[in-house]
């Protein structure tokens, strides 16, 4: 767990949680990105977690990491959302997750099995929560429980079977789950581009809402916004002829979470 302390914090301070990439870690993921510059301007706090595999990648594939308090990377990362709002003064109620690549997987993970903790995710260039299953995934891995059929964007299901994964992993939970944007490239080789239909899909049925209409040149030309509802729970922004992975929007981010 690495943290960014911005030099004046409000109190208590938003948290973002800023996921790194397979191959990355948490410095190249705070040097690669301007979330703790911001914070510096608008006061919140910045966790950047390390993955603890040995190819850096997150576990986004077992049992334990997908399902709520049984464990994995993605408990790891909550209990530091905790360590953080117990020591740092962070604010429970305003917490927020991203990532890219590997770190956008594991948004979508977060999301649908600790959306009692995050309030709204901004996803990089991922897969749907679920989509690299493997039973038993053995933790520290290169890649733990690569899929190549997931990568590969030939992993199709309905919206109704994604939106029921996502409910099988909180058993019982009745609450909202976190708004959600996602950003994909149409020349992304690494997580194909049908990659994004299928975290719409599962997102949409997730909200119970369906796709409004999508808004060429947004937010810059060559992104089309893909609306769904009245934006304010899911978006997606498609970006024409970017590959793996599309570069951080971090002003729209947090935007997006209501900080800024």
């Amino acid at each position: 767990m690495y943290v960014y302390i911005p030099t004046t914090q409000l109190k208590p301070a938003p948290i973002i949680v800023a996921i790194h990439y397979c191959t990355g870690t948490a410095q190249k993921y705070f040097q690669g990105s301007n979330y703790a510059s911001l914070a510096d301007t608008h006061g919140f706090i910045v966790i950047y977690p390390n993955s603890p595999s040995s190819g850096g990648c997150w576990d986004v594939a077992s049992t334990a990491s997908l399902t709520h308090d049984k464990g994995g990377d993605s408990q790891t990362i909550v209990n530091m959302v905790d360590y953080a709002v117990k020591n740092y003064g962070g604010d429970a109620d305003k917490v927020y997750a991203t990532g890219s690549s590997s770190g956008a997987m594991m948004t979508n993970v977060l999301a649908g099995a600790y959306p009692d903790v995050f309030k709204a995710g901004s996803v990089y260039s991922g897969v749907p929560d679920g989509c690299f299953y493997v039973a038993g995934a053995t933790a520290g891995m290169a890649t733990p429980g690569w899929s190549n059929s997931c990568a590969n964007g030939q992993n199709i299901k309905t919206a109704q079977a994604w939106g029921d994964l996502v409910r099988s992993y909180y058993p019982g939970y009745n609450g909202t789950y976190p708004k959600i944007q996602i950003f994909h490239g149409t020349a992304d080789n690494t997580l194909d581009y049908p990659n994004l239909a299928e975290q719409l899909k599962e997102w949409s049925n997730v909200f119970g809402i369906t796709f409004t209409k999508n808004v060429t040149n947004n937010p810059q030309s060559g992104y089309t916004q893909m609306v769904y509802g009245n934006g304010s729970q899911l978006v997606g922004y498609s970006a024409q002829g970017v590959g793996h992975t599309v570069p951080i929007h971090e002003t729209m981010d947090l935007a997006w979470f209501g900080i800024a």
